[in-house]
């Protein structure tokens, strides 16, 4: 049975060819102080996890919520570290290692400038065009839709988002939203010597609140939209919103442009600190006559995707398909677009690129993976899979499906253990105001009770629509056919949460599972033709999870 050891997570990538630092410089520069041997000591890489390490590189270790890092300085020694950066307190443990310690006060706090300087990606350095996208929702879809325009420009392109990292067309999976500082400054130095020209990146407030994009100034920030989620980490949704803040400040970022869908865009113009435009999308914005730079306009809408029109106070507009459902979905697209436009590519690239009537191809060729990613055939049901899991992006995802089915919507989810509990009610809420029958069942258990946290889903919808026809199943395996067997041709099933996801997390365990891969076996099994898979499949096709619903794969 696979485990969630470093073993079974996705490499940590690394330049080819780093620069060679000594370790007396380093210490120089971060005002550390140099305990043991360090004459002469080089090293050319760092990182935070010794499963990661590789031989001559720092291990920086940092204090945890349990333990200390520098109680694995034996261990790093073992695996070829040249050298420890860590506190005080790290360095009284980490003496019995062998090895130079360089003892710096905030060795997290430093880790981004230390990273930087260790892979040269500071931001004085020759890099790619930095995007970076933060936002509650739509921070993975606005950075894909930026690397499939840049490569309609003909760009080379680096992306990190929660589903995938991409490098000049190599595609690894994503162990977190944004990259701890160290894997993320070596990942853009690799980048670079690939050539890629522009990297768009998803940047959480994680990761700005636990300094991962540190040492990094993007020449683009965009912010999406703000609504509850992350209350796990917050205290609430005021110091949820000051955590996304900082990127618009001059040493994040050197240009924005804020999306005023939300009711936070306003109060992020107030507070940005660098230059910056707005754009709006008014079919779904909660102010739909604010007054922005850009506007988007939601056009035909079809299971294939969203033509919208994008235009500005000064005149310039193109029309062009998301490749997606969703009126949401189009304005992701157009925040991407002004991105771009921001970053230095011209207007007239971009209208070449994607207006049909001007000569373009008349959409944007894009991948979202578990983006409302439709995974049945042209015939039967239609089913999506998608990776939302707010109340607010149940209620945009919900509403795009149902305008493009004829018949009934049926909703399908769980939730996520050992996470924000207070989002539950509303996403039961949601769920069952959007849809015309609501099958609720197991998402990423984690360490809780899944029969609590489906009671609190049933709980919330059962608030909202007494009456409502609701349906419990566990585990997903067994939810996915038996919500099959609720539609015929014309009905659609929205499955969110997993979205692209290969794994299910039960009790620390990630667990081989895809819902496309299994929505389809149910279609297959129910007799609905289904198109062949365009993405990798965690087990074989002649293995059959769907023979034993009741088994927790």
């Amino acid at each position: 049975m696979p485990t969630d050891a470093p073993s079974n997570l996705p490499p940590v990538l690394r330049p080819e060819h780093p620069p060679v630092r000594s370790l007396d410089d380093l210490a120089a520069r971060f005002a550390g102080e140099v305990r043991g041997d360090a004459p002469g000591v080089t090293l050319s890489g760092i990182t935070l996890a010794t499963a990661d390490l590789r031989p001559g590189e720092a291990f920086v270790a940092i204090r945890g919520v349990n333990r200390h890092g520098a109680e694995f300085a034996a261990a790093a020694a073992a695996k070829g570290a040249v050298a420890i950066v860590t506190d005080a307190a790290g360095a009284e443990i980490a003496a019995s290692a062998g090895l130079p310690i360089v003892v710096v006060d905030h060795p997290r706090a430093i880790l981004g400038d230390l990273s930087a300087w260790v892979y040269g990606t500071g931001p004085g350095d020759d890099l790619p065009l930095l995007f970076g996208t933060t936002g509650t929702n739509g921070k993975t879809s606005v950075s894909h839709l930026l690397e499939g325009i840049l490569g309609q420009l003909g760009v080379v392109t680096g992306l990190s988002s929660t589903a995938e990292r991409h490098i000049a067309g190599q595609v690894i999976v994503s162990r977190l939203t944004t990259p701890e500082a160290s894997e993320f400054h070596a990942l853009l130095a690799l980048m670079r010597e690939r050539g890629v020209d522009a990297v768009a990146v998803e940047v959480s407030a994680q990761a700005l609140s636990r300094h991962r994009v540190d040492g990094l100034v993007f020449d683009v920030a965009g912010f999406t939209n703000l609504s509850h989620d992350h209350l796990d980490d917050y205290a609430d949704m005021r110091e949820y919103f000051e955590a996304k803040l900082p990127l618009f400040r001059p040493d994040r970022a050197r240009h924005a442009v804020i999306s005023l869908d939300s009711a936070p865009g306003a109060e992020v113009v107030e507070r940005c600190e660098i230059p910056y435009v707005t754009i709006v999308t008014p079919a779904i914005a909660a102010d739909p006559d604010a007054d922005a730079d850009w506007i988007v306009e939601i056009g035909e809408e079809r299971q294939t995707g969203t033509q919208f029109t994008l235009s500005s106070r000064d005149g310039r507009s193109l029309t062009t398909i998301v490749p997606v459902i969703g009126r949401h979905m189009a304005a992701n697209a157009g925040l991407a677009i002004v991105m771009l436009l921001e970053g230095g590519y011209t207007w007239d690239a971009l209208v070449a690129a994607l207006d049909a009537s001007r000569g373009g191809s008349g959409r944007i060729d894009a991948y979202l993976p578990g983006r409302t990613q439709r995974v049945s055939g042209e015939k039967g049901p239609a089913v999506y899979v998608d990776f939302g899991h707010s109340p607010d992006a149940f209620e945009k995802t919900l509403a795009a499906v149902r305008r493009v089915t004829p018949g009934k919507v049926v909703m399908l989810f769980g939730a996520d253990g050992d996470r924000d509990a207070t989002k539950r009610h509303d996403m039961g809420r949601t769920g069952v105001e959007g849809s015309d029958i609501l099958v609720i069942t197991d998402h990423h258990p984690r360490f809780e009770d899944p029969d609590s946290i489906r009671a609190t889903l049933v709980e919330g919808a059962r608030r909202a629509r007494p009456d409502a026809e609701i349906h419990e199943y566990s585990p997903p395996e067994r939810a996915i056919i038996e919500a099959v067997g609720l539609v015929g041709d014309g009905d659609a099933i929205l499955w969110a949460g997993p979205g692209h996801q290969d794994y299910r997390d039960i009790r620390g365990v990630r667990t081989p599972y895809s819902a496309r891969e299994l929505a389809r076996r149910a279609l297959r099994d129910a007799g609905w033709p289904v198109p062949e898979p365009v993405w990798p499949v965690p087990y074989p096709e002649d293995e059959t999870p769907l023979s034993d619903p009741t088994r927790a794969w």
